[in-house]
């Protein structure tokens, strides 16, 4: 149907060829059509609808429905750096100073973005210098925090408000985004300070909000651009104790959180050869290990350590927990 339509002459359907893409990329397991030619007639055909800037709410809606499909299409086909760059970038730039886009829609746009940066390092001086993403995306968290009722009782569960949502997805992100970040400034430790103030907020009553952010800061712990001493002066250190102190521990969850501590304390023992570099490690150590001793740590560690077998063998991400106490400790 899409080939049809393509080939009139004249008195193409555009919203026909919109929604046809959309359905296509959509049910891309069953489809016949090739990832060549979705990537070239689907994104060229999505990207007229995320181009539109009328704000009436059926346009919004046809704009979000199409940047979900963008996005999803950029998960499993690799799209040249260049091709449609300027358009998103445009889009972007045009939400920041007009505010034109859904919730969702704007979070899809990042995300088509994002993903492109694992398969285009290059992409990442756009999305950091240019396009400010640690700033935008800690903005956006906060404008979606102050907008839900985070006191949610146990029978409301699973009436999820689209905010909610749209944090899930922001945080799914983010956590992408510090996986293989390279380039860092002082906008990414507002960001994962907004992480740790959705974490604090979310953690009784949203379970996967909680989880999303965990991921996230165990993913920053482990990216060897992300320094130490922002983890610390952000709260990220302190939010993943607080969480592996809770009385009830989700297994996939404190699995994150061993592994965030796990990287913490292999990166404070990795030695430098410059004495004033060293000088620094050894003071940050000295205040890891306070902040860590206050919260009684080392007797957490030492009362989950007979659930790490348990653990290693449930979830496994790439890198195994290690079954040895002292991986998980900072010690002077």
């Amino acid at each position: 149907m899409i080939s049809e339509e393509e080939q009139k002459k004249e008195g193409k359907n555009e919203k026909l060829l919109a929604d046809l893409c959309e359905c296509c990329i959509m049910l891309h397991v069953g489809f016949q059509v090739s990832p060549k030619k979705v990537t070239s007639v689907g994104v060229h055909h999505l990207l007229k609808v995320v181009l539109k800037k009328e704000e009436s709410e059926e346009t919004q809606e046809e704009v979000e429905r199409a940047f979900l499909a963008l996005k999803n299409i950029a998960m499993w086909v690799k799209i040249d750096k260049e091709l449609h760059l300027s358009e998103i970038k445009e889009i972007i730039k045009y939400h920041q100073k007009h505010r034109n886009l859904t919730h969702l829609a704007y979070q899809y746009a990042w995300e088509f973005l994002i993903h492109r940066f694992y398969s285009n390092e290059s992409l990442e001086i756009i999305i950091v210098n240019e396009l400010h993403f640690g700033k935008e995306a800690a903005r956006k968290l906060e404008e979606l925090r102050k907008n839900v009722d985070w006191t949610r009782k146990e029978d409301e569960r699973g009436k999820e408000t689209k905010e909610v949502l749209v944090i899930t997805g922001w945080m799914k992100t983010i956590k992408s985004y510090f996986d293989s970040c390279k380039l860092w400034n002082e906008e990414y430790v507002e960001l994962i300070g907004s992480v740790v103030q959705i974490y604090r907020t979310a953690k009784d009553n949203y379970e996967e909000i909680r989880y999303w952010c965990v991921f996230s800061l165990r993913n920053a712990a482990g990216n060897g651009f992300v320094p130490v001493d922002d983890l610390l002066k952000s709260g990220a250190v302190g939010c993943v104790l607080e969480d592996i102190r809770k009385p009830t521990l989700i297994d996939e969850i404190t699995h994150h959180s061993l592994t965030f501590f796990e990287n913490i304390s292999r990166r404070l023992k990795e030695k430098t050869y410059n004495e004033m570099e060293e000088a620094k490690r050894k003071e940050l150590k000295r205040k890891v290990l306070e902040k860590i001793e206050e919260e009684g740590y080392e007797e957490i560690i030492i009362s989950l350590h007979e659930r790490l077998n348990t653990l290693k063998r449930k979830y496994f991400y790439g890198d195994e927990l290690s079954l040895n106490i002292s991986d998980y400790s900072v010690n002077i």
